[in-house]
């Protein structure tokens, strides 16, 4: 398996050789050359198995330079009970008949980043030992990606971690998990500014050769291939518990901002896991929704992205279309740049409407969208609650409430959990009026002392940051 750009880089590379680099050298995002498919015999083989030897066998179709009883290894060594709560790693619930949720947020930050990000931390310490190297990993999140990765990666033997977020924008939770640790190989920088500025930060500093080489950054957001493809797992796993046989269909429901949660699921059916529908969620930034409804993907920047009460999808450039634009467009890499690097820069936004590929997204994809609002998730928040005793977060609550505008009678649906409750305890008290149940070992998180830096949304000085800090070294 070779990987290539997005954007037309010709130089394919390894799986280890894109698990260190994170974007490609033209800026594009790397994709496998061919999506491996699965046929029926494999997914009854698939069925039986256990969450590590599912991941492993899925992650074996994508990786050819790690042998594989060190990739079984890794794989046994992530997904455990003690990690995950249980040996079924991912529990699926029903909410009610055909309606399911899949818990993804049961690792060490309660968020469904941990699925992939565990497995990424592991992955990466493995290659860099191996290399002799070391990785300086420059992220952005809106919420939960900075915790996981950041839990994942602390005491790393090779690495450190420079995690950037929008200045005072994370739930007051969110916010705790990250600034509160103390870790040498852990900096948080909070950027002045909003999620999309911190992204941009991250792609403008990995698009400068000579830094990057130089102080070997890498990336851990779903830019990076590893993190999106340990993601597919969930859903073949979470197929497996709800579908009847391996030729019944099934929908998801995914809350997505960045799209990385939801390309997972087209990679999933690309590789043949029959999933009839997709469905996005968004909340009111509903950038993605516009574009699957109407082919318009307009970027809203600072002044134009709200802040809400599902704040980890309050983003506006959402990185991870590209990878489906450039299938949705035949795998043309020059239009793909024009439309995610030129015209969007120039313009801001482009339009497929008209264009005749647009329907593919639909038709031969399975893609469908809604958005819900504070309201709206305040409603099915409560609902969950008084009518089915179950407790969901914000962003789920979204994703319920898209997914029931699109359930189709004897189709299941999948909804996918982000997080739980408790990291956005203040909409939980609004809806039900209590307090959401915590574990022991967060007890007291918000009065931890905080190390973090604040800086302006300027890529030069989160740059002057990031090689001040190693110049100076641990401590």
């Amino acid at each position: 398996m070779r990987y290539i750009s997005t954007r037309g880089h010709t130089d394919p590379k390894t799986f280890g050789q894109i698990l260190l680099e994170g974007l490609a050298p033209d800026g594009g995002l790397y994709m496998p050359e061919a999506y491996p498919r699965v046929d029926a015999a494999t997914l009854e083989r698939w069925r039986g198995l256990s969450y590590p030897d599912l991941a492993c066998e899925i992650l074996s179709l994508y990786v050819d330079d790690i042998p594989p009883a060190d990739l079984r290894a890794i794989c046994a060594r992530t997904y455990t009970a003690e990690v995950f709560g249980s040996d079924a790693i991912v529990p699926v619930r029903s909410l009610s008949p055909g309606f399911h949720i899949a818990g993804l947020s049961n690792g060490p930050t309660l968020a469904f980043k941990d699925m992939a990000m565990q497995l990424l931390g592991n992955l990466l310490e493995y290659e860099l030992a191996r290399r002799g190297e070391e990785l300086n990993i420059l992220g952005a999140t809106s919420g939960d990606t900075g915790s996981a990765a950041e839990y994942a990666m602390r005491g790393k033997k090779g690495i450190r971690v420079f995690m950037m977020s929008p200045h005072g924008r994370m739930s007051p939770f969110q916010q705790a998990q990250m600034f509160s640790l103390t870790d040498d190989n852990i900096h948080n920088i909070a950027v002045e500014g909003v999620f999309d500025d911190c992204q941009d930060i991250v792609k403008a500093i990995s698009g400068d050769a000579d830094f990057k080489r130089r102080h070997r950054i890498g990336a851990v957001n779903s830019i990076n291939w590893a993190r999106l493809v340990a993601q597919v797992v969930y859903y073949f796993w979470a197929y497996f518990r709800v579908a009847p046989d391996n030729a019944a269909e099934v929908d998801f429901t995914v809350p997505s901002g960045n799209f990385g949660n939801a390309c997972a699921g087209h990679v999933a059916r690309m590789m043949g896991l029959p999933i009839s529908r997709l469905v996005v969620a968004t909340n009111e930034n509903d950038v993605l929704d516009e574009f699957f409804r109407t082919g318009l993907y307009r970027i809203r920047g600072r002044d134009g992205t709200f802040e809400t009460s599902s704040p980890s999808m309050d983003i506006s450039k959402a990185s991870n279309l590209e990878r489906f634009l450039f299938d949705l467009l035949g795998r043309d890499a020059g239009r793909t740049r024009l439309l995610m690097a030129d015209r969007l820069r120039q313009e801001g936004s482009f339009d497929l409407g008209d264009d005749p590929v647009f329907a593919e997204a639909a038709e031969r994809y399975g893609f469908r969208s809604g958005r819900s609002t504070h309201v709206d998730r305040l409603a099915v928040i409560r609902e969950c609650w008084h009518q089915h005793g179950t407790l969901i977060d914000p962003h789920t609550a979204d994703a319920v409430r898209v997914a029931r505008a699109h359930a189709v009678a004897h189709v299941p649906m999948i909804v996918l959990e982000t997080a739980l409750p408790v990291k956005f305890a203040s909409t939980i008290r609004e809806a039900v009026g209590q307090e959401p149940p915590r574990p022991a070992r967060f007890e007291g998180l918000e009065h931890l002392p905080r190390r973090l830096k604040v800086l302006p949304a300027d890529a030069a000085a989160v740059r002057a940051f990031v090689a001040g800090t190693l110049q100076a070294g641990p401590g």
